[in-house]
């Protein structure tokens, strides 16, 4: 078509979004799609199937709005509500971290350690829920398993809780408090947790690209571990006899996670490499 009659059209605004994400994302056309598709309050496949559609005033207004703050540093899943994590739907906002995809290694560890137990019903729980991602998958893979998740913040708690409605789980349970502190029981056969490892002097470097994610959730402490060594220090107290205590954790503080595992009693400390071959997620048996 003419170059004027492009003018509005799905085709035009996805070429003029894809150009000015370059400098902001490593898949500009994605989120370009991604962000014009929630404007239009339609599926992806509509702006191919439909690249004439003119976009009216409300319509346009509001995908300048998204390309705004994405093109300001705010990430896609908090502008859209939405994140995808081991397949599920979730919501999400600036009261929760966004799932990212190597934390679906808990979730795989977990699976993987249940073999141990005769695959007999587990009760899991996950400390430090946020939007409820590890948990939720976890109810949903095994709907006879019992899940709590526990959050220090009420809000993050009202995410997960709407999360859990929207998916119809019906065998997890959220409590509100500190880690361990919020646990309705003391007889886990597995206890898991994603909590902050950021260094406070690694603020500095992630910061940018973290901003609009909440602070308390990702840094702990000056070396990152303060966190991690409450939840090894008191979980051994919440777990039956030979269970299972599993964290996430920086790429480079396996050696460190292993040692506090160790210090705090749990046999044979094994750290386990995602997919980019990095170390995650240590475990260990509780003695």
């Amino acid at each position: 078509m003419p170059w004027l009659d492009m003018l509005n059209t799905i085709q035009y605004y996805l070429n003029q979004a894809k150009t000015s994400l370059t400098s902001v994302c490593d898949y500009p056309l994605l989120e370009a799609e991604i962000l014009l598709a929630y404007a239009l309050r339609q599926a992806r496949a509509y702006l191919y199937t439909h690249p004439n559609y003119r976009l009216s005033d409300e319509e346009s207004n509001r995908f300048m709005d998204y390309l705004q703050r994405r093109q300001s540093g705010e990430p896609i899943a908090y502008i859209t509500g939405k994140r995808e994590f081991w397949s599920l739907d979730l919501l999400v906002t600036q009261d929760t971290l966004i799932p990212r995809p190597e934390t679906e290694l808990v979730v795989e560890t977990v699976l993987d350690i249940s073999k141990c137990f005769d695959h007999h019903p587990l009760k899991v729980a996950d400390l430090g829920t946020g939007c409820g991602a590890i948990a939720l998958a976890l109810a949903y893979e095994r709907p006879s398993w019992q899940i709590s998740a526990t959050d220090i913040s009420q809000y993050a708690l009202m995410v997960a809780r709407q999360n859990t409605t929207l998916l119809s789980i019906k065998n997890l349970d959220f409590f509100q408090g500190n880690w361990c502190t919020a646990l309705p029981h003391s007889d886990f056969d597995v206890i898991v947790s994603n909590p902050p490892y950021l260094a406070e002097t690694e603020w500095v470097e992630y910061a940018h690209g973290l901003l609009f994610e909440p602070r308390h959730a990702l840094v702990s402490g000056q070396d990152g571990l303060d966190a991690i060594k409450e939840i090894c220090l008191s979980s051994k107290y919440f777990l039956k006899s030979a269970g299972f205590l599993a964290i996430e954790h920086g790429y480079s503080q396996g050696l460190a996670v292993r040692q506090l595992f160790a210090q705090a009693g749990y046999n044979h400390p094994e750290t386990l490499r995602d997919g980019s071959g990095l170390e995650r997620v240590t475990l260990a048996q509780c003695k």
